[in-house]
């Protein structure tokens, strides 16, 4: 009876100890829509055009050698899915209970910290805006040059056109 039994369950057991999955990653396609990956699974077990599922609205390439868990499909690893892709070499840590951010290798960051601030840490911040930006709030301050290629308007005064009454009852000519 033993034997007819590990006959039938043997398959599923082999299916269930390989649903899930660890894997190192050893190559990405990011040119299709559904990006794919190459992976290294038990030691000499590889999977490869592995597609990689993403939360809609975020996308990323992971590195070489990032981690990855593989979900098969059915228990079958040639239906193989990366449900998610993590970088141990680069996670941030330290954060709050309840915080967030989003990070890259090289220690770009968007951190939601506690108590409603947020930090933005970069080299170059670039916002493309087709129509315009707006600050509703009632202090800005900076460091450093700000600079413009246009005019800038306070309280209607242009910093370009504007004039003061000359010292001889004329009028002083635009900054120059």
């Amino acid at each position: 009876m033993q034997v007819s039994t590990n006959r039938v369950l043997g398959p599923i057991r082999r299916r269930l100890a390989h649903l899930v999955a660890r894997a190192v990653i050893t190559l990405v396609n990011d040119a299709a829509k559904m990006q794919t990956l190459q992976l290294g699974l038990l030691a000499d077990e590889a999977l490869d055009g592995v597609e990689h599922w993403q939360p809609y609205g975020f996308t990323f390439k992971p590195h070489i050698g990032a981690e990855a868990l593989v979900l098969a499909v059915g228990g079958h690893r040639a239906h193989s899915v990366v449900i998610a892709c993590a970088d141990r070499r680069y996670r941030l840590t330290g954060l709050e209970d309840g915080e967030v951010a989003i990070y890259t290798d090289e220690q770009d960051k968007i951190h939601l910290k506690r108590g409603k601030v947020i930090d933005i840490e970069t080299d170059t911040l670039n916002v493309k805006a087709a129509t315009a930006v707006h600050f509703d709030t009632p202090v800005i301050t900076q460091t450093g040059r700000i600079e413009s290629e246009g005019d800038q308007i306070a309280g209607n005064i242009s910093q370009i056109e504007h004039r003061h009454p000359g010292d001889s009852g004329g009028t002083t000519g635009v900054p120059e």
